[in-house]
């Protein structure tokens, strides 16, 4: 078979940075139906869109018709091509707007799930005195894993994350935000919720429910003595089976506390049954800085600095 001659691709143009905006947009809505919405512009002009990305790269991005929408292998590597490309673009605007010392671009963000009722609440606080500072500012936060945090800082897609701190990787930079403390929990249905003289030794009389995600070599030993007869992939799920009744598992205490306040959820005694978990703000070593992600972590350092503690 014969290999296609396509010639070489020249300087991205406005255009082309419209089309590929419109691809990503297509690939993250799963097709051109659900894109439709998003982008505010007809199936046709979409299809048209991915006809000319296509002739102009030479390549065929994805399988359009009856039987669905799928990528292509070419496609996919284009769209992940296409989102450091635009992260970028986006990078130089946001410097560019940042020598004329106005808090103008976007701010990138990733942040582990269930954060949102940390007492302090740093993260909270610092965005909104980045909006007060710069109205025209526009946040954007994405609620991923945090290996997918990571890798989004290293390669430019995300300016900051926030991780728990279970390694540090060479690449990255790690502003120390605070430390949660996790409890071991049984519901109001649980046999054990009545209960107060529990030993280690009663631990693996009971279904436990065990995360699925990574943990320090501390933290996995709490979970040694518990029958692990149950996983999940995040503490929400950890939450849904302690409150069926059926397991016992560890939660933070506030994310707990809401269960707790209303009764339906309790922290085993003795209080032995708990571990600590700090988290971080991460950001690329060495990375391009601007002044929207350098007045986000100012905002930062202020709260810890006047923070009474980091334990919550």
């Amino acid at each position: 078979m014969a290999l296609r001659k396509v010639a070489p691709m020249g300087q991205p143009s406005d255009s082309d940075l419209r089309l590929l905006r419109i691809y990503r947009k297509v690939v993250e809505c799963g097709g051109f139906s659900a894109a439709e919405v998003e982008l505010s512009i007809s199936r046709a002009a979409i299809s048209m869109a991915m006809n000319d990305l296509e002739t102009r790269l030479g390549l065929r991005l994805c399988q359009r018709g009856r039987s669905g929408f799928a990528l292509t292998n070419e496609g996919s590597e284009v769209y992940q091509l296409s989102l450091q490309l635009l992260a970028a673009v986006e990078g130089f605007r946001t410097q560019v707007n940042g020598l004329h010392a106005q808090l103008k671009g976007e701010l990138n963000i990733g942040i582990t799930d269930n954060l949102v009722t940390m007492p302090e609440m740093h993260i909270t606080h610092a965005l909104n005195a980045l909006k007060e500072k710069g109205p025209d500012v526009r946040i954007n936060i994405r609620m991923i894993p945090p290996s997918d945090i990571e890798l989004a800082v290293l390669d430019g897609r995300l300016h900051t994350g926030v991780i728990p701190n279970l390694k540090t990787l060479p690449g990255l930079d790690y502003l120390t935000l605070y430390e949660e403390t996790s409890r071991l929990y049984c519901s109001t249905e649980h046999p054990l919720f009545h209960a107060n003289n529990i030993t280690e030794e009663d631990l693996p009389h009971y279904d436990a429910v065990v995360p699925a995600y990574a943990q320090t070599p501390e933290i996995k030993a709490m979970h040694e003595p518990l029958k692990a007869s149950a996983s999940a992939t995040d503490r929400e799920g950890v939450a849904f089976l302690i409150l069926s009744g059926s397991y016992i598992g560890y939660l933070p205490t506030h994310y707990a506390e809401r269960w707790v306040r209303d009764g339906q959820m309790k922290a085993l005694p003795p209080n032995k049954w708990h571990y600590f978990t700090g988290y971080s703000a991460i950001t690329r070593k060495g990375g391009f800085s601007n002044l929207v992600l350098e007045t986000y972590f100012d905002e930062l350092n202020k709260l810890i600095s006047t923070s009474p503690n980091t334990n919550t």
